[in-house]
């Protein structure tokens, strides 16, 4: 599904990424974690074309992303609050990611009717701007208006970041979900080591824009990471 080449990106004299082969097959459940500064939100801005690779290329379902944009109909992602509009209500915005992806009113609002207890009465209904949310309740916004249109691919850069407890398990039940259907590829990067190996069946960890592990994740996933980012680990 996404294949990744030779890929670099380089700020001035300073490598910050560096991949040289990478591949998540269609429906998987692909975790990528690191320290700050790892690299994670640069590879997703890679793969969404939001900034260009200093060599080599991503192929997203036989598209390379930097060539062209047939890519953008079936991938969708949420990256951080900028990809908001701060003057719109969540209503507003949800309408207008639908109209982009083909989706009429009752369309969204059907999809939209299977997130309330996401939402958690917080969301919808409260005559609010988008800038006026909290953090965690723009996330909530930003994550669920990622699944309108049925995408096949799905990017969330640090989705459990900002929301309570009670969210966070909800996520956790919704990004299961959609891995279970196997149709959807779901890539999440994320400084919880606990939620990512929860959800993912494979997780990536970057080191300084290297890959320097590749785990399909198991019952000891968990240990080996606490042990590597611990400095306990080969």
């Amino acid at each position: 599904m996404i294949t990744t080449q030779n890929l670099t990106k380089r700020y001035g004299g300073q490598m910050v990424l560096n991949i040289e082969h990478l591949d998540i097959p269609k429906g998987q459940s692909f975790g990528l974690v690191g320290n700050n500064g790892a690299g994670k939100t640069t590879f997703f801005s890679l793969l969404l074309d939001l900034i260009k690779p200093s060599s080599g290329h991503i192929v997203n379902n036989e598209v390379q992303v930097d060539q062209s944009e047939a890519w953008k109909p079936f991938t969708s992602s949420f990256i951080d609050e900028t990809f908001l509009i701060g003057y719109l209500t969540p209503e507003e915005y949800f309408y207008f990611v639908g109209e982009l992806r083909g989706q009429n009113k009752a369309d969204v609002n059907a999809m939209l009717a299977q997130f309330q207890d996401f939402f958690h009465d917080e969301i919808l209904g409260q005559r609010k701007y988008l800038r006026d949310l909290s953090k965690g309740n723009q996330k909530k916004v930003g994550i669920v208006s990622s699944f309108i249109g049925k995408p096949e691919v799905v990017i969330l850069d640090e989705p459990f970041a900002n929301l309570d407890p009670t969210t966070q398990i909800r996520l956790k039940g919704i990004i299961k979900d959609l891995a279970v259907q196997k149709e959807v590829t779901v890539l999440v990067s994320s400084h919880d080591l606990l939620h990512v190996t929860d959800v993912c069946e494979r997780i990536v960890v970057l080191n300084k824009g290297e890959i320097v592990k590749d785990i399909a994740t198991s019952a000891e996933t968990l240990k080996e990471l606490e042990l590597f980012f611990g400095g306990a680990s080969d």
